[in-house]
Formats: structure tokens, C-alpha cells, sequence
């Protein structure tokens, strides 16, 4: 794939999944793998699910080294069977370890949505990316070794796509592992989840979130409580927020809320103007989420009596408390929050202007405020 188009099941900023050495804060699932893969009853079909930027994609590739790395013994040998492994990890000397580095594992598919006629990334995996798995199959049945493939997301299959993979997992190869990386597992279809044994995978503690960044080597901000407020336990989140200046779009965010009822409009077009300049979408697909995640926080702090723990900015518990002082304000912080992601979404199918979108999510913002 070019340089200059961004790979489907990489994260920006992030090392390729192939590329973590380490998987932090999801000892459960992967236990609950090892238990399986020592019992002898590995099934066929694995489903990971969880929130975006946790590790699954990490864990898969991880799944996918082991297995090509403890190829099934036909017999126990001279010796008797070799001791029950307690841990994924493989030794980066090992040979499965270096081909999967270099893309040249034959045992090995990854499905991922694929270049179209233009040289453009496709927004789905189409059917034809999943009928290639046919010709892996037949070059890779020959060793009579593991064979795994990765689908990362699963979500993404349209349904043509969805039907030839499930065509695979009602008909497994033999000695065939699919991985299946799903964010949305209720967008599947019910065959495909039924034929899957799940691992979930959960947000990361503060701990888990700090050593998985060091990993990626992201600079980490001096105030990491916020990261952590915004991100949620993923590190995906995380590092897309340091990557494109998330934590200053969210404390400008803050700002202009405080200003209201009346509002501050010269912060308020700035913001707008920022939205709007040449190569700005992944910021201002940002900063609209940043803005479903304040008013979901306003919509908290009213029916709780209390803002969020811990500050996602300086100075925004103040905000939210004056904003959203009691249940009945929580309740129209609620209902807003409906109506406005309903309204950029729109806007954005619809090739609004992005500055003018921003300003309206803005006004709806003050009315509510001043309600």
C-alpha cells in the first residue's frame, strides 16, 4: 500500500499491531486463549470485542505468531509431550517472528478493506478481498501446518463479504484459525457471532495506559489525568488525541463553555475557522467527537449532582458544575447531545461547511445553556 494512504488496521501514530511487542492490561483474555490452546478444544473461529484502541488488533496478530509458532504435533515424539505453554510470547529470534515482521509468512492472511480501480481505500471489505483467502488456502495447505487469517474489522465486511466469510467458518480448513476483530460485534450477522468463541477486551487502567504509550513512544502530557479522562482506556484514543492536539481542542472547548450563557464568539469562530482549514478533517472529525463527550459529561454531572472524575481540562469541573447544576439540566444536556450528533452527522454526509457546521453545534450549545 502507498506511503501516503494510511494503512485500514493501523491506528495513526501507532506502531502496525504486527510491530507491539507487548499487550498490556488484557491478561484475561489472553489466558482464557492459553486455556483453550492447552485443553485441545482451540476452536476454529475467535471473536474480539471490546472499544476501539484497546489492544485488539495487537492480541490477534499475538494469537496469530503463537499458533504459526507451535505448529499441531501428529505425535508426542521420542521425548513425550512437550510442556503446556504459559504465556503468548515468542521469541523475536524465531523465524515465524521474523516473516511475519517482514510480510512473508506463508501461513499467514490478513483481510483489511483494499485499494478500488482509483487507487483509493475502500470503505469497506468487499467480497473479492475475502475470495482471495481461496488461493491462500491452496498455496498454504501443502507444509500441513496452521494456517491463520486476520480480519481486522469484521465490522467493516459488507454483505456479500460477510456471507463468503461465513461460508468459511460453517466450513473451516483444516488446521485453519480465523480472528475476527469486531467494535461493533451487533452489526455482524447473528451466524457469524454464533460460530465465533468471543474474548473481550476491556479499557485500560492508568498503569496499563502509561506503559502502552512509552511503548508507542508518545510523548506523554504533564497532566496525564486528562488524556486519561478523554481517551477512556484506549490507547488508540489516546494516541490520536497527542497526536492532533486533542487536549488543547478540548480545553478550548472548556473555555468557550465557560463563557456561556452570553458566549465569547470571537473563541467560538476561531474554533469554527480551525475546523474549516485546508487538510484539518481528522481535527474536525475530532473535535466533534470531543463535543459528543462534553455534553455527555454535562448530561453526567446533572444527574449525578458532581462532574466527572478526573478533569478532562483544567478547570472543567467548574464548568460542567455551573452548566449543569441538577437533574434537569442533566436532562437537557441528554436530550441535546441526541439532536446535535444526529445534526453533524447529517451535516457531514451532506458535505456541509465544516465552520458552519461547528458554529450551529455552537449556538444549539448556548441555547441550552441559557435554558
Amino acid at each position: 500500500m502507498s506511503d501516503d494512504i494510511p494503512a485500514p488496521d493501523q491506528a495513526p501514530g501507532a506502531p502496525h499491531p504486527r510491530e507491539t511487542v507487548r499487550l498490556f492490561g488484557q491478561d484475561a483474555a489472553e489466558a482464557e486463549f492459553l486455556t483453550a490452546f492447552n485443553s485441545e478444544r482451540l476452536h476454529h473461529g475467535w471473536m474480539f470485542t471490546g472499544p476501539q484502541g484497546v489492544g485488539k488488533a495487537t492480541l490477534a496478530w499475538r494469537i496469530a505468531l503463537f499458533l504459526l509458532a507451535n505448529p499441531p504435533a501428529d505425535n508426542d515424539g521420542l521425548f513425550g509431550a512437550p510442556p503446556a505453554p504459559t504465556s503468548l510470547d515468542i521469541s523475536p529470534d524465531h523465524p515465524v517472528f521474523h516473516r511475519i515482521q517482514a510480510g512473508a509468512e506463508p501461513g499467514l492472511a490478513s483481510i483489511t478493506r483494499s485499494l478500488n480501480d482509483n487507487g483509493k481505500l475502500r470503505k469497506e471489505i468487499v467480497v473479492d478481498d475475502v475470495r482471495k483467502l481461496g488461493r491462500f488456502f491452496g498455496l498454504s495447505s501443502t507444509d500441513g501446518g496452521r494456517r491463520v487469517v486476520i480480519v481486522d474489522s469484521a465490522d467493516e465486511m459488507n454483505t456479500s463479504a460477510a456471507n463468503a466469510l461465513l461460508k468459511m467458518l460453517e466450513e473451516p480448513p483444516a488446521r485453519t484459525t480465523l480472528l475476527l476483530i469486531s467494535h461493533q460485534p451487533s452489526r455482524l450477522l447473528p451466524t457469524i457471532r454464533s460460530r465465533c468463541r468471543t474474548l473481550r477486551l476491556g479499557p485500560l487502567n492508568a498503569s496499563d495506559m502509561q506503559a502502552a504509550l512509552e511503548q508507542a513512544n508518545a510523548q506523554v502530557p504533564d497532566n496525564p489525568d486528562h488524556l486519561a479522562a478523554l481517551a477512556a482506556g484506549s490507547v488508540g484514543a489516546a494516541l490520536r488525541l497527542l497526536n492532533l492536539g486533542g487536549l488543547q481542542i478540548y480545553s478550548e472547548l472548556i473555555g468557550i463553555l465557560g463563557t456561556m450563557p452570553r458566549l465569547d464568539r470571537k473563541r467560538a469562530m476561531a474554533l469554527a475557522d480551525a475546523a474549516a482549514q485546508r487538510n484539518a478533517a481528522d481535527k474536525f472529525e475530532l473535535l466533534l467527537s470531543l463535543i459528543d463527550i462534553v455534553l455527555a459529561r454535562l448530561a453526567r454531572t446533572g444527574a449525578t449532582g458532581q462532574p466527572p472524575y478526573p478533569e478532562a481540562a483544567h478547570g472543567e469541573a467548574e464548568v460542567l458544575a455551573k452548566l449543569a447544576p441538577e437533574p434537569r439540566k442533566g436532562r437537557m444536556w441528554a436530550e441535546i447531545a441526541t439532536t446535535i450528533t444526529a445534526r453533524t452527522r447529517h451535516g457531514q454526509a451532506v458535505n456541509l461547511d465544516p465552520a458552519s457546521l461547528v458554529l450551529d453545534t455552537v449556538f444549539k450549545m448556548q441555547e441550552t445553556a441559557a435554558g
